[in-house]
């Protein structure tokens, strides 16, 4: 940390040092947490759909998010949409599971909407129209859980998805 009390990086740019969770939440400073993701990362786009499914299979959306967001900012411009899709799909269910239902049935329907351009497409082996179908119902399911909010027998009925049981599957097989 700086005389400013700001983080920088090894570039003098303004960058929270602050450890994080599997869902990029901040912890305070000192507690442990997870590796964060290196940012400007360029990769194929093999290689962004394997690492993203990694995390995404993890639990950690967020950090698949990350991973895209190198994608979208790298990658050639007619392919932008799709890469920011995803991107919008893995911080959607980053919100759904910090709890936050209305931002992430936001998120995760436009993430659907920026890929609908690739439906009925397999870019990369992608499942496109399934991550398009499943986005949409799991925006719906926390939506409706979100209103639902009531009790049921006890137990609160709502709150966080988990992340790890929603992670989609980015390249389901053929068929």
């Amino acid at each position: 940390m700086e005389e400013t009390g700001r983080d920088r990086d090894t570039e003098g740019r303004a960058r929270n040092a602050r450890p994080r969770d599997g869902l990029g939440r901040p912890l305070p400073y000192g507690a442990p947490g997870v590796e964060r993701q290196p940012e400007g990362v360029v990769r194929t786009p093999q290689e962004t759909v394997c690492e993203a499914q990694r995390l995404l299979d993890a639990g950690m959306p967020f950090h698949a998010h990350e991973v895209f967001e190198d994608a979208w900012k790298s990658g050639p411009v007619a392919e932008r949409e799709l890469w920011r899709g995803l991107a919008q799909l893995a911080v959607g269910l980053t919100h759904a599971a910090r709890g936050n239902a209305t931002g992430g049935a936001r998120l995760l329907r436009r993430g659907a909407a920026a890929l609908a351009e690739f439906a009925g497409a397999r870019p990369y082996g992608l499942g496109v129209d399934g991550l398009i179908d499943w986005a949409r119902e799991l925006a719906g399911r926390v939506e409706a859980a979100d209103r639902d909010g009531a009790t049921d027998g006890g137990a609160v009925r709502g709150g966080p998805v988990d992340a790890i049981t929603e992670a989609p599957c980015l390249r389901p097989p053929e068929g």
